[in-house]
């Protein structure tokens, strides 16, 4: 019993120690918990202090962002008043546009290079056939000219270098890229006097000058001069504007008829046979010009001159014919 005694209370003071030892690991962990609180506390507060700055970075970019809409706001008003003064010194009814990114020199080559690339000996030779002088001719198909024409898109400058390049399809090219409102009577006057083929007068007439807002004073101007292209330009233009200008008043038709009339004796070949295709385009117009038409063509077929007897003839076969007929009842029908 003493022996069991003595051993319980050995074990007791044996014990003692890792006892203390215990208490002493949990004083100590009592007093970490406060140094990682205030760790804790650090790290909030580092955490904390950048967003007490941030709303004066917000407030600085806000500035810089409001300097530059400022500033944007200030090169458009700019570029508008430079636009506004461009567009005030342009011709009445004219909008200036943007320049070309290509030097007018580089365009011209270019244009005329892919003309030569689109030619063919055969076809040049061919131009002779039909009263085309082929001195400055490539030899390239209209088909070509007007594809190239649709690339290259309206070019007033390149227009006028085209055609003071004097090469015959680089005249024709320039009738598609020409701007018909850029076009001046000037240029109108100072065209028809470097025409010197039936092909280049009608195609400028019939795609470009036609268009024009003065081609109704030029009808008027040319048809009395003697010079045979500028002649033909007047009809040519007269049956242009048959087919383009839907607007026109039957009395600016009416008026043209007086003109061929008048100018119908002249026999040069490429004349007469412009006085006869605007006769014959102001008659298939409509009912109306149709039976004033018809009354000139009679007219110049009764009479004993050559030429107006054939441009009145010929003319009488096509109003009379059952197409035109069938066409003009058509349009009244409608």
């Amino acid at each position: 019993m003493a022996r069991t005694a003595s051993s319980k209370a050995t074990a007791s003071v044996t014990k003692k120690p890792s006892t203390l030892k215990r208490a002493t690991v949990k004083k100590a962990a009592v007093v970490k918990v406060p140094a990682k609180k205030a760790a804790a506390k650090k790290v909030a507060v580092k955490k904390a202090a950048p967003a007490k700055t941030a709303p004066i970075k917000t407030a600085t970019k806000k500035a810089i962002a409001g300097k530059s809409a400022a500033s944007a706001s200030a090169a458009a008003k700019k570029s508008a008043t430079v636009k506004a003064k461009a567009n005030a010194s342009a011709p009445r009814g004219k909008t200036q546009t943007a320049a070309p990114a290509r030097a007018l020199a580089t365009r011209l080559d270019d244009a005329l290079h892919q003309l030569r690339m689109s030619s063919s000996q055969a076809y040049r030779d061919g131009l002779a056939r039909y009263a085309i002088p082929t001195e400055r001719a490539f030899g390239v198909p209209m088909g070509s000219i007007q594809a190239l024409a649709k690339r290259l898109g309206r070019d007033h400058e390149l227009a006028a270098a085209l055609w003071d390049s004097a090469w015959y399809e680089a005249r024709l090219l320039a009738s598609y890229v020409d701007d018909p409102a850029w076009v001046t009577p000037a240029q109108m006057d100072r065209w028809s006097r470097d025409f010197d083929n039936w092909a280049v007068c009608d195609t400028i007439c019939f795609a470009l000058f036609d268009r024009s807002p003065h081609a109704w004073r030029k009808i008027e101007q040319w048809a009395p001069r003697r010079d045979e292209y500028v002649r033909r330009a007047a009809f040519a233009l007269l049956a242009s504007k048959t087919v383009h200008d839907k607007q026109a008043a039957d009395a600016l038709f009416l008026h043209g008829l007086e003109l061929i009339e008048t100018h119908a004796e002249d026999d040069r070949n490429f004349v007469k046979k412009a006085v006869n295709w605007s006769l014959r385009s102001i008659g298939k117009r409509n009912a109306v010009l149709h039976a004033a038409a018809h009354e000139t063509a009679t007219r110049l077929a009764a009479r004993k001159e050559p030429a107006p007897r054939w441009i009145g003839k010929d003319a009488l076969r096509e109003l009379n014919s059952a197409s035109v007929l069938g066409r003009l009842a058509k349009k009244r029908a409608g």
